[in-house]
């Protein structure tokens, strides 16, 4: 005799046998379609962006001593003054940009704030709390792409260099080059806006768990560890906000680099403050 397979998902037996697709009667929906679109609109202008390309005159991602952190650091023989780290990838045929950044977007696409968001906007696993999901069965993130995800502390050590990094672009950004090689100080809206950006890139990198777990976890005794137990009650307080600045650490680096893109290409002029 054929034995029946038992429905999974939301028919399965330990569900409640609710027949609409949800009881709420909010604008659950309005969530799951904002991030859609927000995430989506941010997809492709990095990736329009990361593809630009090119040298930085014809990318437009470098002006002055202003660098997009879309191409932080570069590393080809295409970025002339830009390469302060020098040019291991000489040669390399595609945008500079394509090193760099999977390093960034793999830290936040494994993130587990972010894991959420675009499960809900783009997967519907589930969209929303109390609202049922349209799959039948649930593998979980044990197959690829998804087991990648597993490795989200590792992309983490990865996003602690890039902000160091991108800290050392804030600074250069402080100090003008005049024509014989002499530093002087110099303070832009293009300053601001890098200084801005690279603050909300550290407290999205900082407040998140697996620092969190860094800093304190499998510890026995706090008592015993008084500076990890300070640095994990520091990183306590930020962590509850790790939602909000995922959000402007996304907003802030687009900004950053659409700023440069435009300063570049001669669409703005620069505001010098000093």
């Amino acid at each position: 005799m054929a034995s029946t397979k038992a429905p999974a998902g939301v028919n399965g037996p330990t569900r409640a046998a609710i027949g609409v697709k949800t009881l709420r009667t909010d604008r659950w929906w309005l969530a799951p379609l904002t991030t859609f679109v927000v995430f989506s609109s941010f997809v492709v202008y990095a990736t329009w962006r990361a593809f630009a390309g090119g040298n930085p005159e014809q990318g437009h991602y470098m002006v002055g001593d202003y660098l997009s952190p879309f191409y932080s650091p570069c590393l080809t023989d295409k970025c002339g003054s830009a390469a302060d780290f020098g040019t291991p990838f000489n040669g390399f045929p595609l945008s500079a940009a394509l090193i760099i950044l999977i390093f960034p977007l793999g830290f936040r696409m494994s993130c587990y704030y972010y894991r959420k968001s675009y499960y809900r906007a783009f997967w519907l696993s589930p969209p929303a709390c109390a609202v049922a999901e349209p799959h039948t069965k649930y593998t979980g993130e044990t197959r690829l792409p998804l087991i990648l995800n597993n490795i989200h502390r590792y992309f983490w050590y990865a996003a602690i260099v890039v902000g160091v990094i991108l800290t050392y672009d804030v600074v250069l950004s402080f100090q003008k080059f005049g024509v014989d090689g002499h530093r002087s100080g110099h303070v832009g809206l293009g300053t601001l806006i890098l200084l801005v950006n690279v603050v909300f890139i550290w407290l999205y990198t900082l407040s998140c768990h697996s620092c969190r777990h860094a800093v304190g976890g499998r510890l026995r005794h706090f008592s015993k560890h008084p500076v990890r137990y300070k640095l994990w009650t520091w990183v306590s307080k930020i962590n509850v906000h790790h939602a909000k600045f995922a959000w402007y650490s996304l907003f802030s680096v687009a900004f950053a680099d659409l700023y440069i893109y435009l300063l570049s290409n001669g669409t703005i002029s620069e505001a010098r403050f000093f």
